[in-house]
């Protein structure tokens, strides 16, 4: 694994522990719907950004996080995630990771069975297991946190995920993240506004990178998105996609508020 920092660092290291627990007792079980096989001409993940580029929206389900604390008694996830099917989320995603944001596998299979929308797992891959209890998740699509990984590692997480019918979405937060994409074809890279080692936001962070993305993939901004000026902001510097968390699950009126990002 490249070398990480700080909290990103302590949330890998304890992933990496449960990781090891969960191959020793294989406690997953398979969700009901297990969704068939996709390729990536019909991923709906990426179809569901494609036509609405420029103006897709990623609503995202969170339990919580290092920053916000537990979300547990303020969301109900499996409501949220209908929410935004009905009020113009072109994707959805759901946070997985159980020990800093209080997520789980069996939470995305719940909430891609709600929303009747595409969705992508996001966790902290450190092992392919993670990919595929995705995939048994109903998961149309996987984040792949390019700081995590040397070059030759992405590569082969991001050939894995395509193997098991997942489009990778490529997280990336500087410039060092993507020069590790100048081999092979991206069909999905974003760019994280937080940084995952201080969990500062700084969205200025995407009109920086934009000029180093991959050629032809789709563009995604990920964090810190908080009206549609920020969004219209981002169309402007060429972003097709933007991924939308705390500004939804934190709105007094999230459905509105979805509205006012999906204009």
């Amino acid at each position: 694994m490249a070398e990480i920092a700080d909290i990103l660092k302590k949330i890998v290291q304890q992933r990496s522990v449960r990781l090891t627990a969960a191959r020793a007792e294989q406690t997953f079980t398979e969700p009901p719907g297990y969704a068939e096989v996709q390729t990536p001409a019909n991923n709906r993940f990426l179809g569901a950004l494609s036509e609405r580029r420029g103006q897709a929206v990623i609503a995202e389900v969170k339990m919580g996080s290092p920053s916000l604390g537990s979300l547990v008694d303020r969301i109900e996830p499996l409501r949220q995630a209908r929410m935004y099917a009905n009020n113009g989320a072109a994707a959805l995603s759901v946070v997985v990771e159980p020990d800093f944001f209080h997520g789980s596998y069996e939470l995305l299979a719940a909430c891609t069975e709600a929303s009747g929308l595409p969705s992508i797992a996001k966790d902290f891959i450190v092992d392919p297991l993670q990919i595929q209890w995705a995939r048994r998740a109903g998961a149309s699509a996987v984040l792949l946190i390019a700081a995590l990984y040397t070059r030759q590692e992405l590569l082969q997480y991001a050939r894995l995920a395509r193997n098991h019918g997942l489009v990778p979405l490529i997280e990336t937060h500087d410039l060092d993240d993507l020069a590790k994409l100048d081999e092979g074809a991206w069909e999905l890279v974003g760019v994280n506004n937080r940084d995952l080692r201080t969990f500062r936001v700084d969205i200025a962070n995407s009109q920086t990178l934009m000029p180093s993305f991959p050629a032809g993939a789709i563009k995604v901004s990920e964090s810190g998105i908080h009206s549609r000026e920020d969004l219209e902001l981002l169309r402007g510097f060429g972003f097709d996609a933007y991924l939308i968390g705390e500004a939804l699950l934190l709105a007094e009126d999230p459905a509105t508020k979805l509205h006012e990002f999906c204009g």
